[in-house]
């Protein structure tokens, strides 16, 4: 279906195609056909996850289908040539789903734990950096060279390699779920988890429970994403009381991904106490910083505090709280993300100013995260559809940079 549809189009679309009414489809939800009416034809922005899941539900159709989710992965400076179709093929290759089988062949030599390690971590830094397609390119050969790792080393060594695989996994799951490719991203996320739990490592294996979750969100399974946040905050808390600042990060960031399923359920209470227990590690943890790539601390929570508000429908008190938080520590991914739920509620309060300049200063950071992100891309598409005469030149070429008009 064509991108530049708006959600409440698309909603449009796969109703007339299942035949039903306006007024049937918002029974079905609990709302009026004037309320659907006013969505369809976008006079009312509709960005609520729980509500778009619900209407979803009532389609038969997946939470992605009316997100507009994937767009295009373009080719950067760097990164000229196939990317997610790579990935794609080395995380299907039937040969890495049983030891039964022969190995893939990866062209590594005597692999290197020290150099796998270092590669796991800039596969990585270009996730958090927002450089997807780099890091997208960089995953594939990483993937073969964990698994030579792992066929290569015995004892200790071999369980350090398991962890490597799974975390390289991992990357891939996280990246996958940026760019809409949540089929793929589940896949890479199950094969990370099963090589954390042969690698023995609680916290490699909670580093992927956090994953999982991720995909949960991701398909709109937002109960099932919360029930796993305590299930793995239990299996973490064994020996808790002595646990590593890593541990600790890895057990606060839980809480935040239940925090965010809870709020798109709209279940307050739940994200309210996933908050405050991630508060408390957090608190624990004495600072902000980046153990296993988590970008766990006291910011991250505060950072999760406004994206929950506005999940929950409170755009005036994300507003008010979010401009309070200073990111400039943090990983650029978790930056431009608090600036895309800032934009989130000052166009929410209808300051679509304030909101454009926040999205444009985010695209400055980080322009491949602020192009794939659902945030921006169905702002700038109410924006464009409210104006009343030519867009600005910053916002029609915002909405040209973003592929929205031609």
């Amino acid at each position: 279906m064509n991108q530049t549809l708006s959600i409440g189009e698309r909603i449009a679309w796969y109703r007339r195609r299942r035949g039903l009414s306006q007024e049937v489809l918002a029974g079905l939800v609990g709302r009026t056909a004037d309320w659907l009416s006013k969505i369809e034809n976008n006079r009312i922005d509709l960005d609520r996850l729980s509500t778009i899941k619900a209407l979803a539900d009532a389609l038969d159709v997946q939470l992605a289908d009316l997100l507009a989710e994937p767009s295009l992965l373009e080719w950067t400076r760097d990164t000229h040539g196939p990317t997610v179709i790579v990935l794609r093929d080395v995380l299907m290759d039937y040969r890495n789903m049983s030891a039964l089988l022969p190995a893939s062949p990866t062209g590594a030599v005597d692999p290197d734990l020290v150099r796998l390690r270092q590669e796991v971590s800039t596969a990585w830094t270009a996730y958090q950096n927002g450089s997807y397609a780099h890091a997208t390119k960089l995953i594939p050969a990483l993937v073969g060279h964990a698994q030579a790792a792992v066929g290569f080393f015995e004892g200790d060594d071999l369980l350090q390699a398991k962890s490597l695989l799974a975390l390289t996994y991992q990357s891939a799951a996280m990246v996958l779920t940026k760019l809409g490719e949540v089929d793929l991203a589940w896949l890479a996320a199950d094969r990370g988890l099963a090589a954390a739990q042969e690698s023995g490592e609680p916290v490699v294996i909670g580093s992927l429970f956090r994953s999982v979750s991720h995909c949960l969100l991701a398909n709109g399974r937002f109960q099932a994403a919360r029930q796993l946040t305590h299930d793995a905050a239990d299996y973490l808390e064994h020996g808790l009381e002595t646990s590593s600042p890593t541990h600790l990060s890895v057990y606060g960031t839980l809480f935040l991904v239940g925090a965010m399923a809870a709020a798109q359920d709209g279940d307050r209470s739940s994200a309210n106490d996933f908050l405050l227990r991630a508060d408390v590690a957090a608190q624990r943890l004495g600072r902000d910083a980046n153990h296993l790539w988590t970008a766990f601390g006291p910011t991250n929570v505060a950072i999760h505090r406004v994206a929950t508000a506005l999940e929950l429908g409170d755009a005036q008190l994300a507003s008010t709280l979010g401009p309070r938080v200073d990111t400039t520590g943090l990983p650029t991914e978790r930056r431009v993300r608090h600036a895309m739920e800032l934009a989130r509620a000052q166009s929410a309060l209808n300051r679509t100013d304030e909101a454009l300049t926040l999205l444009l200063e985010a695209e400055q950071l980080a322009p491949e995260q602020v192009r794939y992100h659902r945030i921006p891309r169905q702002l700038v598409m109410g924006w464009i559809r409210h104006q009343r005469g030519r867009p600005s030149t910053a916002l029609d070429s915002f909405a040209r940079r973003l592929h929205l008009v031609h």
